[in-house]
């Protein structure tokens, strides 16, 4: 193959194909992606809203994976993401460096093995339709009747079975009638795997240049050795913020009675009752040892929940063994092989649950790892919790060890600094970039006893100009926060900056009783359309935001992160208090006490940290284009008067500062009567 273009090179053609312009920010993190490709060290990038990060990442990507003709795997938080890339960005990208590449690229998704239609259990193979069933009444049973015989239609026309592109969507329930996890997959001997969704993804993957895949299966790929992605030496992770949150989600389990029984009625198709028995009679005794219990963190399980949690450990183990020792016809048996698979990954889901709560709660406090905790409510069955304390080991060992990995958000630098999420990761020691070639008096010695990854980093700013087009506007005067519902002065002013912008005003709160209230206030006080959360999709509901330059939009943590919406239909952002996690958290809880115990300030590694991240989503939603101009209202006068405020304040964009709810009014006002009177999207 003739030697390709360099990086530079190719990104210029690629912003002139696409009739785009030179963005040094993103120029800068071309390059250095690709120095950190040929160096196989780890980069860390922060690359603001309108940086153009995609391309910054793509294009070096796609090179390295021509050139050597190999795969490159870039991994999403969101399905918004992931349908950009693969809709839009790849396809585009592809055409305008075909020429100079010598072909076009080529790219494709790969998700988790539940997320694809399963032809063996459309068939009628299945041996699942009982299960939970008995918890829901007639007539939900008939809804999701309705939408198993939708999918069995649609699964005659789809090409793909990705249950992403079945629109409108169906609920967990019916979805589970029609797929299967990956431990319960029958693999070779299922009859229909020449045709199977969810290989033929992975046969399109295992040849493409680029595959976009999300942070949950890049998870249960690196830890749990699935293999599922093709291989690959160089990993990008977009939405890296998320990406700690993802993977605890995974290496969590939990335990509950429910899940108990499923597991015993699926193995009393295998074996003799008197061994599944055993094993309903422990469900039981968890259901009541729960039941007494408040929902919580765990430090100890008392006698009567230890012994029941250790029952149904051994109650599984026994049942396990039983199925294992049931054979079955292979290729000429696929029902008896799915049966025995299935009841396999469910007892073994149940077992290891079982050990892992008992295993977590015998060290003392300060030698865990693990978490363990109750949760219930009024419409969640009791179940029981352990996560990890932190994932950063698994992620040193088992992601970044053997290959080399680029980490990039539009927020990554807290306090100033990456070493928070760096510590999150398991990387250790920065090296420092300037002018984008790290400094070799910084670089720590690749054979230092310590095993901590190298790793760079690099902020390549925004092209928004934030002190002339923001204002982050502190409340300073308002009392803190408190727990019983929203102030009363904490309403006016909401509405008396709504009022003043006219309207343009998505509201960022820390519950959803406080999205309510403030909803239900707002449409009282002011003659202007409000929209909460939870009353339609989140998607419609900003979409009907984004076309009404007079409407408002609250809600909760999904609103904090996934808006965007520029031009004049979004020109100001209340945050009614400081996003802390709620002291009660469990897994929060106890990673402030693990730091603590070692010596550190866990509040202001864990809480103030993820304030501070989600601060800075929230406040990124203000700007979205470099023509958009607006105010941040921050109502909680914690940001201004603690010692923590200047933490967080130096994680967010860099917004002209005032207390002055004047100054505030004032400039939203100005902002209303610039603004066009028709609908704001534009």
């Amino acid at each position: 193959m003739p030697e390709l273009p360099d990086v530079p090179t190719l990104l210029q053609a690629a912003v002139d194909a696409l009739g785009g312009s030179h963005r040094e920010g993103q120029a800068r993190m071309a390059r250095a992606v690709a120095s950190a490709i040929g160096d196989s060290e780890h980069l860390v990038v922060q690359a603001g809203t309108g940086t153009g990060k995609s391309l910054g990442y793509l294009v070096p990507a796609i090179r390295h994976a021509v050139a050597e003709d190999t795969t490159v795997v870039v991994s999403t938080a969101t399905l918004a993401l992931q349908r950009q890339l693969i809709e839009r960005d790849l396809p585009r990208l592809a055409g305008a460096l075909a020429p100079s590449l010598g072909r076009e690229p080529t790219f494709a998704i790969l998700k988790g093995r539940g997320n694809y239609l399963c032809r063996h259990k459309l068939d009628g193979s299945g041996d699942d339709a009982d299960d939970g069933a008995e918890l829901f009444d007639p007539r939900r049973l008939s809804a999701v009747g309705r939408q198993v015989k939708r999918l069995h239609e649609w699964a005659e026309e789809t090409s793909t079975g990705d249950r992403d592109d079945l629109d409108p969507g169906v609920g967990d329930l019916a979805w589970r009638q029609v797929s299967v996890a990956g431990n319960e997959c029958i693999g070779t001997a299922c009859p229909f795997n020449q045709e199977c969704f969810a290989e033929l993804a992975r046969e399109d993957a295992a040849s493409a240049d680029v595959v976009v895949t999300n942070h949950a299966l890049l998870a249960i790929d690196a830890m749990q050795g699935r293999h599922i992605l093709p291989e690959h030496a160089v990993l990008v992770v977009d939405e890296a913020h998320e990406l700690v949150d993802r993977v605890t989600s995974v290496a969590a389990a939990q335990l509950g009675d429910r899940a108990v029984t499923a597991a015993a009625k699926r193995a009393a198709r295998l074996v003799e009752p008197d061994t599944t028995e055993r094993l309903e009679e422990a469900a039981d005794g968890l259901g009541l040892m729960v039941a007494d219990v408040e929902p919580g963190r765990l430090d100890q399980l008392d006698e009567g929940l230890a012994g029941a949690v250790a029952v149904v450990r051994d109650a599984a183990h026994a049942c396990l063994t039983a199925v294992k020792g049931v054979k079955t016809g292979g290729e000429d048996d696929p029902e008896g092989t799915a049966s025995r698979r299935r009841a396999l990954a469910a007892l073994e889901e149940v077992h290891d649950a079982a050990e892992r709560i008992l295993e977590s709660v015998e060290p003392p406090l300060r030698e865990r790892t693990s978490v363990v905790w109750l949760a219930k409510g009024p419409r969640t069955a009791p179940s029981l919790h352990v996560a990890p304390l932190g994932v950063g080991g698994l992620l040193r060992d088992k992601l970044f060890g053997d290959r080399t990995a680029v980490l990039t958000s539009a927020t990554l630098a807290l306090g100033g600094t990456f070493d928070a999420l760096a510590g999150q990761w398991g990387l250790g020691r920065e090296i420092v970039l300037k002018d984008d070639v790290p400094d070799p008096g910084l670089a720590p010695d690749p054979d230092s006893a310590d095993g901590e990854p190298r790793w760079r980093a690099l902020d390549v700013g925004s092209p928004f100009d934030h002190a002339r087009s923001g204002i982050l506007y502190v409340a300073k005067h308002l009392p803190q926060p408190g727990r019983d519902g929203l102030d009363e002065r904490y309403l006016e002013e909401i509405a008396g900056l709504i009022e003043a912008a006219g309207g343009r005003t998505l509201g960022l709160f820390s519950s959803m009783r406080a999205a309510e209230q403030a909803s239900e206030e707002m449409r009282e006080r002011l003659d202007l359309p409000v929209l909460c959360q939870g009353e339609d999709s989140t998607g419609r509901l900003v979409e009907r935001f984004a076309d009404d330059a007079r409407a408002c939009l609250f809600g909760t943590l999904s609103l904090w992160q996934g808006v965007d919406v520029p031009g004049p239909s979004l020109q100001l952002v209340i945050v009614d208090r400081i996003p802390f996690p709620r002291p009660d958290d469990p897994l929060s809880s106890a990673r402030q006490r693990a730091v603590g115990a070692h010596g550190g300030n866990g509040f202001m590694a864990v809480a103030a940290t993820h304030a501070a991240l989600l601060l800075a989503q929230g406040t990124g939603r203000l700007l979205r284009s470099v023509d958009d101009r607006g105010v941040v209202a921050v109502l909680d006068p914690r940001l201004a008067t603690a010692r923590y405020g200047g933490f967080l304040r130096s994680s967010l964009p860099p917004y002209w500062g005032t207390s002055d709810p004047e100054v505030a009014r004032a400039a939203l006002k100005r902002l209303d009567a610039a603004a066009p009177a028709a609908v704001g999207k534009g």
